[in-house]
């Protein structure tokens, strides 16, 4: 468990924080709080390799083997530090002590993992187990690369029956964004797709990084694509907004030093454009 020292902030995601394999302590900008995250990968894996990640030493690859006794073992101990001992009180600040999630995600993509469908129940039970089902939801942050599997699109249905919610990655709206930014080839017409079927499963936000690439920022025409993605995504209007955020930390991999942050204010007027298409935005800079 980690140790009376070290306090939780916004900057650092170690995984390793909480001495655990699976489970790590957050403090999340986006979520507001004490995110309890879980990492189906810490063999490192990603069948994605996005340019602003902040995992060291990133492979392709998937998720491995499961050990679903011990992470259900590490997730009970510490949410019983956290709702019964004093761990907000000695690990984070004041103001951001509280349980916002638990949140599937970690160093690679969670859905590649063979038993996501079970990670999803054995959480949940300890979710009714510590009294948290109604106040803190299980959080899922996924490429959405993965939903042709039966098995995901299964473990992404029964979040959606015990109330969780999805984070849906859309970085780019063009296949030459989507190549360049997380490194994989992805058509507009795919993205929209499997993203509104996300929306039909469970509750869905989509979930963009923007950023300046060789010191520009994204083009007009990049911006108009991305928005087409989120019109066509977003027909049936099941989708619950957009979490717009910026590079706060530094990438672990070889094109960081082309990634650099938005203005503040370059970020806001993105989303005053999203909201134009009759979207929800959240801003994190």
């Amino acid at each position: 468990m980690t140790s009376s020292r070290v306090t939780l902030t916004v900057r650092n995601h170690d995984r390793d924080l909480g001495g655990m394999r699976y489970v790590y302590p957050v403090l999340s900008r986006r979520a507001g709080g004490v995110s309890v995250g879980i990492n189906l990968n810490p063999n490192n894996a990603c069948n994605w390799h996005c340019v602003y990640c902040q995992v060291p030493n990133l492979v392709r690859g998937a998720a491995p083997e499961i050990d679903l006794a011990l992470l259900e073992s590490e997730l009970d101990g510490f949410l019983h530090a956290l709702v019964h001992g004093d761990y907000l009180q000695r690990h984070a600040p004041e103001g951001a002590r509280e349980i916002r999630d638990i949140a599937l995600s970690g160093n690679g993509e969670p859905t590649s993992a063979a038993a996501f469908p079970e990670v999803v129940e054995r959480i949940h039970r300890l979710r009714l187990r510590y009294g948290l089902a109604e106040r803190v939801p299980l959080r899922l942050i996924t490429n959405g690369s993965l939903l042709g599997r039966q098995r995901v699109r299964g473990g992404i249905r029964r979040m959606g029956e015990v109330g969780g919610e999805v984070w849906f990655k859309v970085d780019g709206g063009r296949s030459e964004d989507v190549l360049r930014i997380n490194g994989v080839r992805r058509t507009p017409e795919r993205m929209a797709r499997d993203l509104a079927r996300c929306a039909e499963l469970c509750a869905t936000w989509v979930q963009t990084c923007m950023f300046r690439w060789d010191g520009e920022s994204p083009s007009a025409e990049a911006l108009t694509a991305y928005l087409d993605v989120l019109e066509r995504a977003n027909a049936a209007g099941r989708l619950r907004g957009v979490l717009l955020y910026g590079v706060a930390r530094t990438s672990m991999q070889p094109e960081a030093p082309r990634v650099s942050p938005l203005p503040a204010a370059e970020l806001e007027a993105i989303a005053g454009a999203i909201r134009k298409k009759g979207l929800t935005v959240t801003v994190s800079p």
